[in-house]
């Protein structure tokens, strides 16, 4: 039998070496998350500033930028340092820290795309009745309850991953702690676990998923229907950004935690989650600002008002 490693902290291998060519990927990296922070904060900023975005849609769209910084901010800060300092090792603690906020934010994520695609399907097949149907009390409700599934699923699994015991070297291959990777290590079984983090995976995957596509499949239908040309273009411009989000972060969720133990590999796993952990975030801002007229109308108006302000104080400034 292989003996138990009695160390509490286990190692990080990373996504780098210290080759030029991995040198150039990091910086590559680090470019990729300040762009990916600068855009969703700018979303929010703009959502918060801007009265004309006070709708539940871009209420939510702020909440989806809130998470896609705080699931950045799970993951690269550490393995950064990792890779600067070479210090490798990450707690127990730490680990199951990240194994929570990565499956709260990715659960809770899952939960906020349905509820905006509910949002769509009410603005374009229900216009009318759209205060009704999506009521302000509506809005906060689904919010608080994404986040309250997500947080739930990710308190489980980082309990129940980290009441295993662990063999070996404690090398995790991988740039951060994630359930299905780190149970590898375990002298355990761990069927019985694998079974449940299958179950929630259809709960909190195929269940929002096969919801968004219902809510697509009448939009489509309502859309088509349409007379106006110019509401028409509008509906599938909104509806396809949302589409082209929900492609993104499903498909690399569903394909890190739903295939088979036997189909897994340590560089398909870095592969996608670093998609959907570092690119998708990145992603999300840019879909929805660039193919969104009224964000783009946002921004104007705020560029504008910080150049009238920035002028007005060189004015004040060269009268004294």
């Amino acid at each position: 039998m292989e003996m138990r490693n009695t160390t509490p902290d286990f190692i990080l291998l990373g996504l780098f070496n210290h080759t030029r060519a991995h040198q150039v990927l990091f910086r590559m990296l680090l470019a990729t998350v300040l762009t990916s922070l600068f855009g969703n904060a700018l979303m929010i900023l703009l959502i918060h500033r801007d009265r004309r975005l006070h709708t539940p849609m871009y209420f939510l769209l702020s909440q989806l930028s809130l998470m896609d910084m705080m699931l950045v901010s799970t993951t690269v800060p550490k393995m950064a340092a990792d890779y600067l300092t070479g210090n490798k090792a990450i707690s127990r603690a730490g680990c199951g820290v990240q194994i929570f906020f990565l499956l709260t934010l990715g659960g809770g994520e899952c939960f906020l795309l349905a509820a905006m695609a509910y949002d769509r399907y009410v603005a374009v097949c229900h216009p009318l009745r759209y205060p009704t149907l999506m009521s302000w009390q509506l809005c906060l409700r689904m919010t608080m309850l994404s986040w309250l599934l997500g947080a739930a699923d990710g308190l489980m699994q980082a309990v129940a991953s980290l009441s295993f015991p662990y063999c070996g070297a404690h090398e995790i291959d991988h740039f951060f702690c994630e359930a299905p990777v780190l149970v590898r290590l375990a002298c355990a079984d761990t069927s019985v676990f694998e079974n449940a983090v299958y179950i929630c995976c259809v709960l909190m995957l195929l269940v929002p998923f096969s919801l968004i596509l219902s809510s697509y499949g009448l939009i489509l239908a309502a859309v088509l229907h349409m007379r106006s040309a110019e509401a028409r273009k509008k509906a599938f411009a909104t509806c396809s950004s949302h589409l082209a989000v929900v492609g993104l972060f499903y498909g690399a969720a569903i394909f890190t935690y739903m295939r088979p133990k036997s189909h897994r590999s340590t560089n398909q796993d870095k592969v996608v989650s670093g998609f959907y952990t570092i690119f998708v975030p990145l992603l999300n801002p840019l879909i929805y600002s660039v193919r969104n007229s009224e964000v783009k109308e946002a921004l104007k108006r705020w560029l504008g008002t910080y150049v009238n302000i920035k002028h007005q104080q060189n004015e004040a400034h060269k009268s004294r």
